[in-house]
């Protein structure tokens, strides 16, 4: 790829996508996080940020404004950044939000997909300093991202795979490979 390019970081919940997120943007990489229009509306609202309010307010906005939501709202931040910089987006989960971007972007824009496995997900989620999950909050987030928000097709069509079941010193060491 030559000029700017933009990579969208998907995965199941403790996959670690923002750790990799993180390894953008010490690259120089400008963030979108679409997870920022939902904390917006739930300012907005004066309603406490955390997952169950995330999760309603995510399917709020989605079954009002369609699938594509966060990508629409997001998509101008994006342009703006790419005129000067590579973008990485975090937080793009529906097929709908890849489609609006890809269109927009063609071929500057990819998908990367880091896969761990459910038990060690879980782990790392029961462990996180910022907003731990147990394995219940974790398989109901699972269930809730898979069967409403259409997660599955992002990772499934994604232009790179990267497993990430070790360290974090690998997985940065993966992405150094890889890009």
């Amino acid at each position: 790829m030559s000029g700017n390019r933009i990579i969208a970081v998907v995965g199941m919940c403790g996959s670690g996508k923002s750790e990799a997120v993180k390894y953008f943007t010490d690259k120089g990489f400008k963030k979108v996080y679409f997870g920022d229009v939902v904390i917006s509306e739930l300012k907005k609202r004066g309603l406490e940020i955390n997952e169950k309010n995330e999760r309603k307010i995510r399917e709020e906005l989605r079954a009002e404004y369609g699938m594509g939501v966060m990508a629409i709202k997001s998509i101008g931040r994006i342009k703006e950044y790419f005129r000067t910089d590579n973008v990485v987006i975090e937080s793009m989960y529906s097929w709908e939000e890849f489609k609006i971007i890809k269109e927009a972007f063609g071929e500057d824009f990819k998908v990367l997909a880091i896969y761990t496995t459910k038990s060690l997900r879980y782990e790392r989620l029961g462990r996180r300093d910022f907003r731990p999950l147990t394995n219940e909050e974790a398989m109901s987030r699972d269930l809730s991202e898979i069967q409403n928000l259409d997660k599955g097709g992002p990772i499934a069509y994604a232009d790179y795979t990267l497993i990430n079941d070790s360290t974090l010193e690998e997985l940065k060491i993966k992405l150094g490979k890889l890009f």
